[in-house]
């Protein structure tokens, strides 16, 4: 007699999307009983116009419309305590998080560190950690996501960068899931066609890595196929002319759906992606992209199954390995991504080197092992030979 599989699930938030939706911002925050919210935006998009739009259905709500935006697009704990102190001060009660990932990830932490002691890092997401959290001190939160690429809007943690080792942690508890999400995709409008590539192909890395993490969630495996496939069908529109408001409704669910199914479990390319981008200050989702196919390459021997059913739920012409490698390739090349962290470094795209150098790849590789995406990886992966994987993605 075969056994049964089992599994242990737990999925989203309240969800609402639509263009335009930002305006129903002060109806939600007194569904949640906020009264005085403090909205933590990423610095970039405070001046734009559907901004005011926020801050005014705030205010029409009887509501403050006080903004902190003293973050930055690797966010480090500083930027959570500065935020902690905003909060404070303004005596708020509740949470508006506005921005991509580095702004909710940010207020998340803030949510979290309110009222609690010690250093954000005290929470970080090793052994029982999060059990120190008290969930009844964690005050609502909206979230809502100006990029599709993270999924940070559904998860229910956050990543911030540690300056003393220059390594990303991850907090974690299942109370910094935000109750309600408020999705306007015009949003992301005004994104460049850089931002939209790179966020894009990590929603799309998302939904891979969960499809290949091993364990029984075939919830998250269906998600994360639709995922990937809204992917396929919209992201390359939205590269290609930025208010497309049908595709970018869709690639902002396909943000949701790959951090939904990557409640499964993430892999390689993340636990090398976390360590570069906190030693180069790499874009995470141009590092994911640059990551994908050599990672694919080191774990195919184990996910040749999960190719032939993701190449045919994307109609490619003859399922299987190689053909979603070569679709990856043709992907990254129309989005203008460079196909090696060596062509980023020619392109001016990795802020630093040093992590890069023929002395440092060691140290690097290292780094990955010590992450947490790792544990899922549907393959197991030594230090060197995470190494030969960096080594790839270098120099093609």
């Amino acid at each position: 007699m075969t056994e049964s599989p089992v599994g242990n699930f737990n999925y989203p938030t309240s969800y609402k999307i639509g263009c335009g939706r930002r305006r129903e911002l002060a109806a939600c925050c007194a569904s949640l009983g906020i009264t005085r919210p403090l909205v933590i935006a990423d610095p970039g998009i405070t001046g734009l116009p559907w901004f005011a739009d926020i801050l005014a259905s705030l205010r029409a709500g009887g509501m403050d419309d006080a903004v902190f935006a003293g973050l930055q697009g690797n966010p480090v704990e500083q930027n959570v305590i500065d935020g902690v102190k905003a909060y404070r001060e303004g005596k708020h009660q509740g949470l508006v998080l506005v921005g991509g990932g580095s702004a909710l990830d940010v207020g998340k932490c803030v949510a979290v560190m309110v009222d609690h002691p010690g250093s954000v890092f005290d929470y970080e997401d090793v052994g029982d950690n999060w059990t120190k959290i008290d969930a009844r001190k964690i005050p609502p939160m909206i979230a809502m996501p100006t990029t599709s690429g993270t999924g940070s809007e559904v998860g229910r943690a956050s990543v911030i960068t540690d300056v003393r080792d220059h390594t990303k942690k991850i907090i974690f508890h299942p109370r910094m899931l935000p109750p309600l999400v408020l999705a306007d995709p015009e949003t992301t409008f005004g994104l460049p066609p850089g931002v939209t590539a790179a966020t894009g192909v990590d929603a799309f890395v998302h939904s891979f890595e969960a499809l290949c993490a091993p364990g029984y969630h075939p919830m998250a495996d269906a998600i994360a196929l639709e995922g990937m496939r809204l992917c396929k069908d919209n992201l390359v529109r939205c590269f290609d002319r930025g208010d497309d408001a049908e595709a970018r409704t869709h690639m902002m669910m396909a943000s949701s759906m790959g951090a939904t199914a990557f409640q499964k479990g993430l892999g390689l390319v993340h636990a090398i992606a976390h360590p570069l981008g906190a030693t180069t200050g790499v874009h995470h989702g141009l590092a994911n992209a640059i990551l994908l196919p050599f990672v694919m390459d080191h774990n195919r021997p184990v996910i040749e199954e999960a190719m032939r059913r993701l190449g045919a739920y994307l109609s490619l012409e003859s399922p299987g390995f190689e053909a979603v490698r070569a679709w990856v390739i043709e992907l990254r090349a129309r989005l203008q991504i460079p196909h090696t962290l060596g062509e980023a470094s020619s392109r001016g795209l990795l802020p630093s080197q040093d992590a890069l150098a023929e002395d440092q790849l060691a140290a690097l590789a290292e780094a990955a092992t010590r992450d947490a995406s790792l544990g899922t990886n549907p393959k197991p992966c030594s230090a060197d030979e995470i190494e030969q994987v960096i080594r790839a993605a270098l120099a093609g």
